[in-house]
């Protein structure tokens, strides 16, 4: 079977502006790209440091930032911040994994890039739900011991890592989903809005959604569950 010319994918003609790093939202650009979206990643001056991770993160760039273009833009520079801004505006979706409130402090969260450009789908990949927690950073490792996932996956009482990053590909996974809904809510031939929208994807609530499955299906053992306060 011949491989589909990249012009015949079902997103041929998306254009991706990705300012991500790590797994999680390289996952969706990577997934996106997969589909014949054109995903840009824009990297800082010396690359994403994702590049070079040692130990288990070496191949974590490799992996996850396929079928992409990458640039270098200082975007904490004017020049480099206007020159970002101008490439956002030929954009059908943005994703971001950056610390909570950085992209609004850089004048391009998704009510200051809306404005200039409606049609805008803007993904953003965080750790928590808004509430108590939502200023915090989190790890794969974290959000597998917060959500329980560990307790599931070890031995009884000896809670264990799942042997990779499930939850930022799972989120990663769920964040395409969302730009897919969203495309289609834009652009559907009688119905569209013609409009994007912004969407928060948390790991925590993916791994939330898992255990929920698993103890459905009855495949959970006993659990008293996470409370976040």
């Amino acid at each position: 079977m011949n491989a589909p010319n990249e012009n015949t994918l079902p997103l041929a003609g998306i254009r991706v502006v990705e300012f991500t790093h790590m797994v999680m939202g390289p996952t969706c650009g990577m997934i996106l790209a997969d589909l014949g979206a054109e995903v840009i990643k824009v990297e800082p001056p010396g690359g994403d440091k994702t590049r070079s991770l040692p130990g288990l993160g070496i191949g974590f760039f490799r992996s996850f930032n396929r079928n992409k273009k990458s640039v270098v833009l200082d975007i904490r520079s004017d020049d480099g911040l206007a020159q970002a801004k101008a490439l956002i505006a030929t954009a059908d979706v943005l994703l971001e994994n950056f610390r909570p409130g950085l992209m609004d402090q850089l004048g391009l969260g998704y009510d200051a890039l809306a404005a200039a450009n409606p049609r805008l789908i803007y993904v953003s990949h965080k750790g928590f739900l808004a509430g108590p927690y939502e200023h915090r950073t989190a790890l794969d490792e974290v959000v597998q011991m917060m959500g329980g996932l560990s307790y599931m996956t070890g031995p009884e009482g000896r809670p264990l890592r799942a042997g990779t990053s499930v939850n930022d590909i799972m989120g990663g996974m769920f964040g395409a989903i969302g730009v897919l809904a969203a495309l289609r809510e834009r652009d559907h031939p009688t119905r569209g809005t013609g409009r994007g929208r912004a969407a928060h994807r948390p790991a925590v609530e993916g791994v939330a959604d898992h255990d929920h499955a698993e103890f459905e299906l009855g495949q959970g053992r006993h659990f008293t569950g996470c409370e976040m306060r």
